[in-house]
C-alpha cells in the first residue's frame, strides 16, 4: 500500500512538472570581446537598407553638445550600453558614460563607412597625436604629447601640411585593417565611401564642415570650464581605442521610424542582460515627427531594456534662446518618455 501511494505520488508530481513552465533561462552577460565574425553578423542582421538624407554629415554641427554632460554623468552608471546616432559626438559622450558596448544608428549607410574609417584610425593609432594626423593626412607634430591640451594638439597638427604620398599609404593601411585584419566582406561600393570620406577629411582638413570645423568642435568645454572632447585627453582616447579593437562599437544602418534595427539590438541586449545607459537623438525626432514615425520610434525605445538611469540626450534648435541658429542639448528619462508608447 505504501509503496503504491508512494509511486502514485512520484507519477503525479512528474506529471505536474510537466505542465509547469520553467523560469526563463537567464541571459549570459555581454561579451568582452566579439570575434569579428559576430561582429559583422550583428552589424549585417540588424541594419535596414541604406535609406536617403540630404547631407552626407561627415561631422557633427552641434557646437555646445557637451554641455549636458555633467548632468549626464551624475545620471548614467558606467558598464552599461551606449546608444546613438551620427559621426563623432557619439566617442565624446562614449568617453563620458564609459559603456560596456556600444551601438550606433543612422538610416544612412555612409555613417557605418565613416564609424568603420574611425574603427580603423582607433587601432592604428597609438595615441591622440598620431590618431589626428592620420585622420587629416599630415605627418605627427613635434612638441604634443600625453600632456597636452586639446588645444594645443590641433594647433600643432593644423600647422602641419596635409600630404597626398601619406594620404594613399594611410587610407591602405584603412583597407587593410578592415578587410584582411577583421576580414570584414566589404563590397566595392563600401569601399569607395570609406575612401570618399577618408578624401574629404585629407582634401577640407578641419573644415570638412564650414562652420563649426572639426577643432571647433574638439575645443569646446562642458560649460563648467572643463574639457570633455574624445580627444582632451589620452585616458579618454584610449578607453575608446579599446573599445574599438575588441569590436563593440557596432554601426548599424537604421531608421529610428523603422521596424528592425533598434528593436533587433534591444532583443540582443535583452539576451546579454544588458541595459540602456544613454540615447543620444542628435535632432533625429524633427524628422520622425515630420514624416508620422515618432510613434513607431517611441515604441521600438520602449522594447530596450531599460531602467530609471536611461538617459535620452538630444538636440533642438537654438533658436530664440540666445544660442542664434545653433542647436541645445538636453536629457530626458527614457524609462518616463516610452511609458506610453506601448509594444
Amino acid at each position: 500500500m505504501t509503496r503504491r501511494f508512494l509511486l502514485a505520488g512520484l507519477v503525479l508530481g512528474l506529471s505536474l512538472s510537466a505542465g509547469t513552465p520553467r523560469p526563463a533561462a537567464r541571459g549570459t552577460e555581454l561579451p568582452s570581446r566579439l570575434s569579428d565574425r559576430d561582429f559583422w553578423r550583428l552589424v549585417v542582421d540588424s541594419s535596414e537598407r541604406d535609406g536617403y538624407f540630404r547631407s552626407d554629415n561627415l561631422t557633427s554641427n552641434e557646437l555646445l553638445y557637451q554641455r549636458v554632460i555633467p548632468d549626464l554623468v551624475r545620471r548614467t552608471r558606467p558598464g552599461a550600453v551606449y546608444l546613438g546616432v551620427g559621426p563623432e559626438q557619439n566617442f565624446t559622450y562614449m568617453a563620458a558614460v564609459r559603456p560596456a558596448f556600444a551601438v550606433i544608428f543612422d538610416i544612412r549607410r555612409g555613417n557605418l563607412l565613416v564609424h568603420l574609417m574611425y574603427k580603423a584610425l582607433f587601432e592604428l593609432s597609438r595615441d591622440r597625436a598620431e590618431f589626428v594626423s592620420m585622420l587629416f593626412s599630415k605627418p605627427r607634430p613635434r612638441g604634443v604629447g600625453a600632456n597636452s591640451t586639446v588645444s594645443d594638439l590641433f594647433a600643432a597638427v593644423g600647422s602641419v601640411p596635409s600630404d597626398e604620398g601619406l594620404h594613399a599609404r594611410n587610407l591602405k593601411a584603412i583597407r587593410d585593417q578592415l578587410t584582411r585584419t577583421h576580414g570584414l566582406p566589404l563590397v566595392a561600393a563600401d569601399l569607395d565611401g570609406i575612401d570618399y570620406a577618408y578624401r574629404t577629411f585629407y582634401s577640407r582638413g578641419f573644415a570638412i564642415r564650414y562652420q563649426p570645423t572639426y577643432d571647433d568642435l574638439m575645443v569646446q568645454t562642458d560649460g563648467e570650464g572643463v574639457s570633455r572632447s574624445y580627444l582632451a585627453s589620452e585616458a579618454s582616447f584610449a578607453f575608446l581605442k579599446d573599445l574599438e579593437s575588441r569590436n563593440l562599437v557596432v554601426p548599424v544602418v537604421g531608421d529610428f521610424g523603422g521596424p528592425k534595427a533598434i528593436r533587433s539590438i534591444g532583443a540582443y541586449l535583452k539576451t546579454h542582460d544588458a541595459t540602456v545607459a544613454a540615447f543620444y537623438l542628435s535632432n533625429v525626432e524633427q524628422y520622425l515627427y515630420q514624416d508620422g514615425k515618432w510613434a513607431a520610434f517611441c515604441r521600438s525605445v520602449a522594447t530596450l531594456p531599460l531602467d530609471s538611469s536611461s538617459t535620452f540626450i538630444r538636440s533642438s534648435s537654438g533658436r530664440g534662446q540666445g544660442f542664434g541658429g545653433g542647436f541645445v542639448s538636453s536629457l530626458g528619462s527614457m524609462a518616463d518618455e516610452s511609458k506610453a508608447c506601448g509594444r
